[in-house]
């Protein structure tokens, strides 16, 4: 009995293998996500066509996408945020970052993910990348030249800047 590659906790055969093989269809956006990373694992290529949003289907390259997927070694989803997308909602919004080694380096997939229900089935829609987020300085910028602030006198690249 292997754990899920999604990161449930879960056997694969309890978690995401049922959502898979179309035994029971995911009930959440969040499932779907999960099951979508698990079939990612599992190069199943047919099963990540099936769940994209019919309208969404046109550039999805089966043969692509298996070369990638087979390729990559795969380390782990991690959920960072989710919006909506309960059993009873049609629409829903998943954060994640997929983590795995392409090519021997690591490589971190992170993405705002949209899912929408139809006919009681979660598709998902698009995703685009995090908006980066702006660094704010604790305090005010010290120059090389300006005085050390932690009061030695001394300017700050040959004090606490050196």
């Amino acid at each position: 009995m292997s754990t899920c590659p999604c990161g449930s906790g879960q056997s694969l055969a309890d978690c995401c293998a049922p959502r898979i093989d179309g035994t029971r269809p995911a009930e959440t956006a969040e499932a779907l996500m999960r099951a979508r990373y698990t079939a990612f694992t599992q190069v199943a290529v047919d099963y990540l066509y099936e769940t994209i949003h019919p309208t969404k289907r046109g550039d999805f390259d089966k043969a692509k996408i298996r070369k990638w997927a087979a390729s990559s070694e795969w380390q782990g989803l991690e959920i960072r945020h989710t919006a909506d997308g309960g059993a009873e909602d049609t629409t829903g919004v998943v954060e994640f970052v997929a983590t795995y080694y392409e090519k021997g380096r690591q490589q971190g997939h992170h993405e705002i993910a949209q899912f929408r229900k139809e006919d009681n089935r979660w598709y998902f829609l698009d995703g685009e990348a995090p908006k980066p987020e702006q660094f704010r300085r604790p305090g005010p910028k010290v120059g090389r030249n300006d005085p050390c602030p932690c009061g030695s006198g001394r300017k700050f690249k040959k004090c606490c800047g050196a």
